[in-house]
């Protein structure tokens, strides 16, 4: 039996013999679903269920492309796999093309780039390469890279990318997408790392909200705590009574209107003082990416509003 064409190596099945001569040498084909001896091609069976992908790819960069856990947005490809491509021309060599047949082919390659893929295709796929680096940044989970991706997809088709920057929209809406998964990646985070200017990202995340009609969940204030925590060595207890002040300044709603970052943040020193933990202003503002003078503020507001003892 001929086996070179399988993708995948065969693979030893162990604990299994020929019905025809005995031997345990069987191996599994596992693109044609069979069974079979290594000794005499005896076929044990050939309806197996197949555990690979349901699409099917006949070179290795279209294989790339389509594979589901390959590139981090290979889910978001521009034109979902359904587009024609002109083959890369090279791999041609060998197989009977003159030359002036594959230079015709390159000019044919060059000019379905430029012509018969759209402006949306071109800008959908670049962004989609910008999508794939911001999200090796950022550490994000899957849910949220398809949440972006499809944010994105709306937004270019409500022509809200025109005239703008294809890196900022693509932040806004990957911050979008945290924002709406309760993921915790802040605006200076995802300004920060993605190298795109806070205000401008501010800018293009309000006109994707209006424009789309977003659904984005209050952010909870507790979660912001365990992050600003780790950062200055603050241990779970103090991290337990900070957010024991929050949910009752929440309970009292004194937290309305306030920006949630400073507020975790003056929690938490509160509760560094009433612990008698050695912990400056200055060093939870940092961690929190803030002002000391942020936390003065939202501080005296705890601890009048609380009736705190410090």
């Amino acid at each position: 039996m001929q086996t070179n064409h399988v993708d995948e190596p065969t693979k030893n099945i162990k604990d299994m013999t020929c019905t025809e001569c005995g031997s345990t040498k069987i191996l599994t084909d596992p693109r044609q679903g069979e069974r079979f001896c290594q000794r005499c091609g005896y076929v044990l069976t050939d309806r197996a269920v197949t555990r690979g992908p349901e699409w099917r790819a006949f070179d290795a960069e279209e294989r790339k492309a389509r594979s589901r856990v390959g590139s981090p947005l290979s889910y978001a490809i521009s034109d979902k796999g359904l587009s024609t491509e002109i083959g890369n021309v090279h791999r041609e060599s060998g197989r009977g093309l003159s030359t002036e047949q594959k230079h015709q082919l390159l000019r044919m390659a060059k000019w379905h780039r430029r012509v018969v893929r759209s402006s949306k295709l071109r800008n959908l796929n670049t962004a989609m390469n910008i999508f794939a680096r911001y999200c090796d940044k950022l550490h994000v989970p899957r849910g949220v890279r398809e949440q972006a991706a499809i944010l994105y997809r709306k937004s270019l088709n409500k022509n809200l990318v025109r005239g703008r920057s294809i890196r900022t929209i693509v932040a806004a809406c990957l911050y979008a997408a945290c924002r709406m998964t309760q993921t915790q990646r802040g605006l200076r985070d995802i300004s920060d790392r993605c190298n795109v200017d806070s205000k401008e990202l501010a800018k293009s995340y309000r006109l994707i909200y209006r424009e789309l009609g977003l659904s984005v969940p209050r952010p909870k204030l507790q979660n912001r705590v365990p992050k600003i925590a780790a950062r200055v060595n603050i241990g779970q207890s103090i991290q337990m009574r900070a957010v024991e002040i929050l949910r009752t300044a929440e309970r009292l709603k004194v937290t309305a209107g306030k920006d949630p970052t400073g507020l975790a943040a003056a929690a938490l020193y509160i509760a560094c003082r009433q612990s008698e933990k050695p912990c400056t202003q200055k060093e939870i503002a940092h961690a929190a990416g803030i002002t000391e003078v942020t936390i003065r503020n939202r501080y005296k507001g705890l601890v009048r509003n609380l009736d705190l003892k410090v």
